[in-house]
């Protein structure tokens, strides 16, 4: 389905605002997250003008969560010590009425870590990321009695088994590949920004679901705008950093100055959402 000028426009626009927000605003994100994403989680946030704060001990959630605009809780990492505070601030997320975004890395790769998602998704995150894979396996985990496996799958093959685990969810699903589809069980677009790159830098999934938690942070009413507007930000920033980048070390610094970098104009001409049948 081809979209017209003025659908784009509309999509572009709808960026840029919810970027500038971002930028003027300076939502306070928590980020409960693995020890290989943290550093450039942190750096994205920064770069888009948010505030990170990297806290995960059980015994501050009581006194910091509240203090934040939205939580990311990704589970790369995952341990048996982690958990209760992941669900802890989920849980006191939900009570405050603050979205909270979840990541469900390598959702199928064992029973706990599967379980552990499925518990994570029960506390009705605003956002889950995943990839194809990690999508399919919550998404038949989920909804039918199969267990979900961790194998390769491009986006576009997760399209009905996110629809699926939005509907039972309640969440909007993003699958990150080389078109993001973002669907809330009905509507579907695809963010077609990015380069093939970006896959050679180790947590740019993680960092794109912590952009995506500071957009939903300012914008919470329009959380499936939103989210396709961060995933499409962050392409952008990757395609202007490709541009200088001579490998995936120097894109990964591209990458932010770049996203640091962005003006209105560029929004406008380069954010390429569209809808999906």
């Amino acid at each position: 389905m081809e979209d017209s000028p003025e659908e784009s426009r509309g999509w572009g626009a709808q960026a840029w605002a919810q970027l500038s927000a971002v930028r003027q605003r300076s939502p306070l994100i928590q980020c409960i997250t693995n020890f290989v994403s943290m550093d450039l989680m942190a750096n994205t946030l920064l770069s888009a003008g948010a505030s990170p704060a990297m806290v995960h001990s059980l015994h501050e959630i009581p006194d910091f969560t509240p203090n934040v605009q939205a939580l990311c809780v990704n589970v790369g990492t995952l341990t048996d010590d982690w958990l209760p505070a992941m669900k802890s601030a989920a849980e006191l997320a939900v009570r405050l009425g603050k979205p909270w975004v979840l990541d469900p890395v390598a959702a199928g790769a064992s029973g706990f870590r599967l379980r552990a998602c499925l518990e994570l998704v029960g506390l009705r995150p605003s956002v889950i990321r995943g990839n194809g894979s990690e999508i399919i396996a919550l998404s038949k985990a989920s909804v039918g009695p199969t267990k979900g496996v961790d194998s390769s799958h491009e986006s576009t093959d997760a399209v009905e088994a996110a629809k699926s685990l939005a509907q039972a969810s309640g969440s909007i699903i993003a699958v990150s590949g080389a078109v993001d589809i973002v669907t809330d069980g009905e509507r579907v677009v695809g963010a077609q920004n990015g380069v093939a790159m970006m896959q050679r830098i180790t947590a740019t999934g993680c960092s794109v679901t912590a952009l995506v938690a500071a957009f939903v942070a300012i914008d919470p009413l329009h959380a499936f705008e939103a989210t396709a507007s961060a995933l499409s930000i962050f392409g952008i920033a990757g395609e202007i950093g490709m541009d200088m980048a001579k490998g995936p070390a120097s894109l990964r610094m591209h990458l932010l100055d770049s996203l640091y970098g962005l003006d209105q104009a560029t929004v406008l001409r380069r954010v390429n959402i569209i809808n999906l049948p």
